[in-house]
């Protein structure tokens, strides 16, 4: 039988949290987000895929987008891969070696030759000792050889994401708000939130670059895949609901818009260029 009493508390304690019990949603009906993997077999955080064994990168895709911050974007060859990698901008590049049209290690020149520091992993059967070595030294910030374990992968994809952005904690704090990107799950002061997906996704974004300026449409190319056009209403209603459910009853806003350049999460004191609604 339930305790009145508990139900009550727990009535409560949601009202103060923004008034609607939390529950964990259904991650499974959201579409993933971008990440860049060349890979013969796929890019919040985004990752290229490359290659040609199409079946391995659908089920690298699918065990990446079990992950609710990613979606990933699959190039079966290095040609169309190394274009993609020079001019998308991706949180994660995971590259084969032995890849049609473009070797692996020449595209991860390309991609250090022109500047850009996303991190790369190589994902591929080559594992010898010089191998790694070889790719390590050609740039790469991680080396995983086949066979590998999914849940090995995601680790290092998580960390690899965590450190790019000077963020090695599971756990991002801005002021009274903390996101655990572990669980997926936000707290601020003594309210806990299970977000619907692409409003933690949203949140997440905002909170891996904290004090800086993101316009909206990088978060609608980060947060969707590459028919990201038909969702550009939504961003405003996924903000307003954020705002509804961590800063109601707060004084310190932390989700602030900059007029004609987009969204800023920082507990910094604002300027006159910012507004709270």
């Amino acid at each position: 039988m339930h305790n009145p009493a508990a139900i009550a508390t727990a009535v409560a304690a949601a009202l103060a949290c923004g008034g609607a019990l939390a529950a964990p949603p259904d991650w499974s009906k959201v579409p993933a987000k971008t990440i860049t993997v060349f890979y013969p077999g796929a890019s919040p955080l985004e990752w290229i895929m490359k290659g040609t064994e199409h079946g391995g990168a659908r089920s690298i895709k699918k065990g990446i987008e079990s992950i609710p911050s990613f979606v990933v974007d699959i190039c079966h060859d290095g040609i169309d891969g190394q274009h993609q990698a020079l001019t998308s901008n991706y949180d994660l590049v995971i590259l084969d070696i032995m890849l049609p049209g473009a070797d692996g290690l020449s595209i991860l020149q390309a991609i250090r030759a022109a500047g850009r520091d996303v991190p790369v992993l190589i994902l591929t059967a080559r594992n010898t000792r010089e191998d790694i070595v070889r790719g390590l030294d050609f740039g790469s910030d991680d080396y995983l050889g086949k066979p590998f374990d999914m849940g090995e992968l995601l680790a290092r994809i998580k960390a690899l994401i965590r450190r790019s952005h000077n963020k090695p904690d599971p756990i991002i704090r801005i002021a009274d708000l903390e996101i655990d990107t572990h669980r997926h799950v936000v707290r601020r002061g003594d309210c806990e939130f299970h977000l619907p997906a692409l409003e933690y996704r949203l949140l997440e974004y905002l909170a891996f670059r904290a004090d800086q300026i993101v316009s909206k449409s990088d978060i609608l190319e980060h947060l969707y895949d590459y028919n990201w056009e038909k969702f550009s209403n939504v961003i405003e209603v996924y903000i307003s609901a954020l705002r509804r459910k961590l800063e109601v009853g707060n004084s310190n806003k932390l989700i602030h818009t900059v007029r004609g350049q987009g969204y800023i999460l920082s507990a910094k004191q604002t300027g006159n260029n910012f507004r709270e609604a």
